[in-house]
């Protein structure tokens, strides 16, 4: 990795990445700014790993394989966008961050820096009594003031057990299963007090949700792979990765010499590739559990939710499956009116169940949130409903999670990789930079 060009500049590196999600696309980029060669593999037909967007016809009519949203905080993501071409303002809905029910009530904070916005929104939450406003205030700089860190083995049910039980189910869980899709019981409280304060401490618009107007493969994919292919880079779609030996001082993938290999495809493909070349790391790779997310995709005309994304009830969850709904037209604009996404986080329960239970109950669910009579249940079709069984690990306290160094000119990237954040678009970007700058 050491050898230099005459003038002291690193040479250019024979590159191959494996993966063509966030993490390798964020790789691969930053490796041709460098001015290395990269080769690029992908699994799939197409690029984007695990948020994607769902092939269609119509470009403008695709559904994505989830409800991902971003926040204002992802510095990172927003700027790999537009050094590919994408300008954010246009790609996302941007609002300051909005946590209504379905009637309209909840936390809104007003724009500006994020911590007295916060106060702010919570002071005039006139939907809570005062005890419950200032119980959540006296946790909150509670938590500022030791610096966002708890102990390691903390739940953030652990964390938050002495606020009241409405704050809990109306603002705690839900966040934490948006952040993390891990349930609050379950869920490492050192990641969640993360992601509060990148949110609350990243400068005014940190906390700002993003909620995308266009398809995911609009976002970074598609034009992440053009411009990659603009800078000589080689695309290899539809192609494993099914060799990864050594060779001398570099590596052989399929056969194929390079200087170095940057393995940003999923953990368990990650631990199958250097199962003989680092059996330790591959061993923990592979030790991971996962939490499923299921997204129904739902139509109804003249529908309208009260706002683009709705947090629903949390008290039923074995009935209302769940957490978040989402008016594709208030967001992406009249070609996805009457569509909406219901975003169920944590899903093994009602994974087990089984997808055709699940469609029916958030049928259920959306006609309660869009106010419609259960006997106008037949105007609510499902359009398409995607499960990724694998969508995230499951963000536990005291989780090991594997180096980004594997050996000597071999690295992995993706939001599985040792880091303060859970599995989010931001963690993945951030560990194909990390990986692309640690071949310098």
């Amino acid at each position: 990795m050491g050898a230099e060009q005459a003038g002291g500049r690193p040479r250019p590196l024979q590159l191959t990445v494996v993966g063509g999600g966030w993490a390798g696309l964020a790789a691969a980029v930053a490796a041709c700014e460098q001015g290395h060669q990269v080769r690029l593999l992908e699994l799939a037909p197409h690029l984007g790993g695990r948020a994607r967007s769902l092939m269609d016809a119509d470009p403008r009519q695709r559904l994505d394989n989830g409800q991902h949203i971003l926040i204002g905080a992802y510095r990172a993501t927003l700027a790999l966008m537009r050094r590919v071409g994408v300008d954010p303002t246009e790609a996302f809905l941007r609002t300051p961050l909005t946590l209504l029910d379905a009637n309209g009530r909840g936390l809104r904070l007003p724009p500006g820096p994020a911590i007295p916005s916060f106060v702010r929104a919570v002071a005039t939450l006139q939907d809570w009594p005062l005890r419950e406003r200032l119980a959540l205030l006296a946790a909150a700089g509670g938590w500022s003031i030791r610096g966002f860190r708890c102990p390691a083995d903390w739940t953030v049910a652990r964390l938050t057990r002495t606020l009241p039980e409405r704050v809990r189910l109306e603002l705690i869980d839900p966040l934490c299963v948006a952040a993390l899709n891990t349930p609050s019981e379950a869920a490492s409280a050192t990641v969640f007090l993360r992601v509060l304060k990148d949110a609350l401490f990243s400068g005014p618009g940190a906390a700002d949700l993003l909620l995308p107007r266009q398809p995911l493969a609009a976002l970074l994919p598609e034009p992440a792979g053009a411009w990659l292919q603009r800078r000589g880079a080689t695309l290899h779609l539809g192609t494993r990765a099914d060799t990864l030996v050594p060779d001398g001082a570099g590596w052989r993938v399929n056969g194929t010499a390079c200087d170095a290999v940057i393995l940003a495809c999923s953990a368990t493909e990650a631990s199958r590739l250097t199962a003989t070349v680092q059996p330790g790391w591959s061993q923990g790779a592979a030790s991971f559990a996962y939490e499923p997310i299921i997204t129904v995709y739902l139509q109804c005309p003249g529908a309208r939710l009260i706002a683009p994304m709705v947090a629903l009830p949390t008290d039923a969850p074995d009935r209302e499956p769940a957490q978040f709904a989402f008016d594709l037209g208030a967001i992406a604009g009249p070609h996805l009116a009457d569509r909406f996404a219901y975003v169920v986080s944590g899903a093994a329960g009602w994974a087990a169940r089984g997808l055709k239970i699940t469609e029916e109950a958030v049928r259920v669910q959306a006609a309660a949130s869009l106010h419609l009579p259960q006997r106008s249940l037949n105007r609510i079709q499902v359009l398409q409903t995607v499960a990724e069984k694998r969508a995230t690990f499951r963000c536990t306290p005291d989780l090991a999670r594997p180096a980004a160094a594997i050996a000597p000119g071999l690295w992995a990237a993706g939001d599985y990789v040792a880091g303060p954040y859970p599995a989010t678009l931001e963690g993945a970007v951030r560990s194909g930079l990390a990986a692309a700058a640690a071949l310098r």
